[in-house]
């Protein structure tokens, strides 16, 4: 889901953009007045629009944009101002102030619906994303634990990573170890993005590593669907007889047969509440104790962590 920010003291460009946007469900414009354009902030917003044209008396949107870029959490923030001064001074101003776009009023709803839709997809191009799975990772990953912080959001956090699987790539190789890691994706995905759960992530740390966010609904059942469905379906990953036997085979450096068991997966779950934990770092400290916890237990498994403080 994109959450569009627009700053403006007035309804007529709201009203604009929400037709614009009507077909488009992952998109949702959400409006503040420029007065409080402070709050929004907090939100880290894929997308910023500021309507010139609204700002009144002692306003100054070169402060405004200022203020914004000197937000830690907004610096990349793409800024798109909508203005009806056509003063090309003014324009070189506004754009030499790390604003991405500068579109004159009145609008053409072509126009700027083409303007955010391209803006967005260098955004979805340039982030830091898996090649291999399509997953956001670690910096989107980190903005969407930290915005949560900061509005206090009640949600958990889910460290998944995959038992064994450097025994899975030494006995049927990288290529298949990639096929697995995909599966293993397309899995957490399916389980954790489901129907009215557009507030839930996921995320692909590296590797067999991922993480996802559940804001709405039962994680714990969340977790447990998510071990049965891959379960079910991981044996189409080894050969016939391996699966059979229970275990792989695997020679060590030393030239010596080692067995190890079939690739499982382990989660650790964290809940996460406002007066527990301060920053990212320690939501991922107490996600690593019970990951840890969790892979000592044999076959696929996940250990819940709900203490409040």
């Amino acid at each position: 889901m994109k959450n569009i920010y627009l700053l403006d003291n007035g309804e007529e460009l709201k009203e604009t953009l929400n037709k614009s946007f009507k077909k488009d469900k992952e998109i949702r414009i959400k409006t503040q007045s420029i007065n409080n354009f402070q709050k929004i902030l907090k939100y880290i917003p894929e997308l910023l629009l500021i309507n010139e044209d609204s700002l009144e008396k002692g306003q100054e949107l070169l402060d405004i944009c200022k203020q914004i870029r000197e937000n830690v959490d907004n610096t990349r923030t793409p800024i798109i101002v909508i203005s009806s001064n056509t003063d090309d001074s003014h324009i070189i101003d506004v754009l030499k102030n790390d604003v991405e776009l500068y579109l004159k009023s009145p609008l053409d709803n072509q126009i700027i619906y083409y303007s955010i839709k391209n803006i967005l997809r260098l955004l979805n191009s340039n982030r830091m994303v898996s090649p291999l799975t399509g997953l956001p990772g670690n910096v989107q990953i980190q903005a969407e634990i930290k915005k949560r912080l900061i509005n206090q959001h009640r949600f958990a956090m889910l460290y998944v990573d995959l038992d064994n699987f450097k025994a899975y790539n030494d006995t049927y190789g990288f290529s298949n170890g990639d096929e697995i890691i995909k599966f293993t994706a397309r899995v957490i995905t399916k389980n954790v993005m489901q129907e009215n759960c557009e507030d839930n992530f996921v995320g692909h740390i590296g590797g067999d590593d991922f993480i996802a966010i559940v804001e709405g609904g039962d994680f714990e059942k969340t977790c447990q669907n998510i071990i049965a469905e891959f379960d079910k379906q991981v044996g189409k990953y080894f050969t016939p007889e391996d699966y059979k036997r229970g275990y792989i085979e695997v020679e060590n450096r030393k030239g010596i047969m080692e067995e190890f068991p079939l690739t499982s997966m382990s989660i650790g779950a964290v809940e996460v509440t406002a007066d527990r934990f301060k920053n990212t770092l320690e939501i991922g400290e107490a996600g690593a104790a019970v990951k840890h916890l969790a892979k000592t237990i044999f076959g696929s498994t996940y250990v819940l962590d709900r203490r409040k403080k």
